[in-house]
């Protein structure tokens, strides 16, 4: 059981990752063929379903989904989605992705406990966006 949950943390903080790298530009040049592969193979292998189904969701359901996991689970799970709604806003300017990163971020920084500066900024910036 053990082994289940760290290889669970492992694919969030992989695709979290992958995400990092993709917002702040360092992946844009690659193959988009083969992005989109890696971000479809991400989506799968952490939510068990496509991006369009998962934002299709209202967000207080998306929540209760991350609220009924192990309760380690959650940071990096917020954090995933806080990233993965920024970057779909980023690629594609949507006021509810923009509000859904921000209200996953938020729960980030208050489930964490962690000061963010980069987060904090991404808040910032999806609320200067939504005025």
């Amino acid at each position: 059981m053990i082994h289940d949950k760290d290889y669970i943390i492992r694919i969030v903080k992989q695709f979290s990752e992958f995400l990092s790298k993709m917002i702040l530009g360092g992946e844009s040049g690659g193959d988009e063929i083969e992005l989109q592969r890696v971000f479809d193979t991400n989506m799968n292998d952490t939510f068990k379903m496509d991006f369009e189904t998962l934002s299709a969701m209202p967000t207080e359901d998306i929540i209760d989904v991350i609220n009924n996991k192990d309760s380690s689970h959650h940071i990096p799970y917020f954090e995933l989605l806080g990233h993965l709604f920024y970057f779909k806003n980023k690629e594609n300017p949507n006021p509810e992705f923009a509000g859904k990163a921000k209200t996953f971020y938020e729960h980030y920084l208050k489930t964490s406990g962690i000061f963010s500066m980069p987060i904090v900024s991404r808040i910032g910036e999806l609320k200067n966006e939504n005025l």
